[in-house]
């Protein structure tokens, strides 16, 4: 090993480590791969479907919580899917609303170290150990995305449907901020910096619906697909297929 990539010193492996880090490393990728496929299965036939994003702290009692009660029984009656994270709050609001609806409420448990509970309102529970896999069934299974307010994970499921969408990697949905004044300083903080300094096109900002009404938020996604479809194009199958 050169100078240049000698390990500091303590931190070289035995032959033994190096070769049980290794196997390790291959099992975990076989438990990634399973995880996958057994997902891809399970929610083969959940198509239409809308993915609703927000908080885990949102409670009952809150007007978010009884607009996304309110929102996702719309969109189960009108023959869509409804797919959360299976937690409390914004996501059991959405699986509570579809569960009562005509149509399958979903829902994406992530295994966390202080374990998040699945909701009793699913009629599918898939769980999960890796957020990439579960960021992966949501991208794939999505005819729309409803964003609720939230942290975090919200915005980190918002940023990377956008991102996808602006690279090309994924076909274009509806994405819709619901709570104006909520999502207005981020929206405001996109155009004055990230459109004004070049970072990001004007365009891009189109990608983005902000709606509050939940008759409208059905319109918007009914609009989108009124001349095509709901059914995957054979160039956006192509896309989900290479993700």
């Amino acid at each position: 090993m050169s100078a240049k990539n000698k390990l500091p010193e303590g931190f070289e492996l035995t032959p033994a480590a190096q070769s049980s880090s290794s196997a390790r490393e291959a099992w975990r990728v076989f438990g990634i791969m399973a995880e996958f496929v057994e997902a891809t299965e399970r929610l083969a036939t959940v198509r239409p479907a809308v993915s609703i994003f927000g908080s885990a702290r949102t409670k009952p009692e809150t007007e978010i919580y009884q607009q996304t009660e309110i929102i996702a029984r719309l969109l189960s009656d009108a023959g869509f899917s409804v797919v959360s994270g299976g937690g409390p709050g914004v996501m059991e609001a959405a699986n509570k609303g579809a569960f009562a609806g005509k149509s399958l409420s979903v829902g994406l448990n992530i295994q966390l170290p202080h374990e998040q509970k699945p909701n009793h309102y699913q009629d599918i529970s898939q769980s999960f150990r890796h957020f990439f896999a579960r960021k992966y069934m949501f991208v794939k299974v999505a005819t729309a995305y409803v964003v609720m307010p939230g942290g975090f994970g919200t915005l980190d499921e918002l940023l990377e449907a956008l991102t996808l969408i602006q690279t090309g990697k994924s076909p274009r949905i509806p994405i819709i901020l619901v709570g104006s004044d909520f999502w207005s300083g981020l929206l405001d903080w996109f155009r004055q910096r990230l459109v004004a300094d070049r970072m990001i096109n004007a365009d891009d900002m189109n990608l983005i619906q902000v709606i509050d009404d939940p008759q409208l938020i059905l319109k918007a996604i009914f609009d989108h697909y009124e001349a095509r479809g709901f059914a995957s194009l054979p160039e956006e199958h192509e896309l989900l297929l290479n993700l």
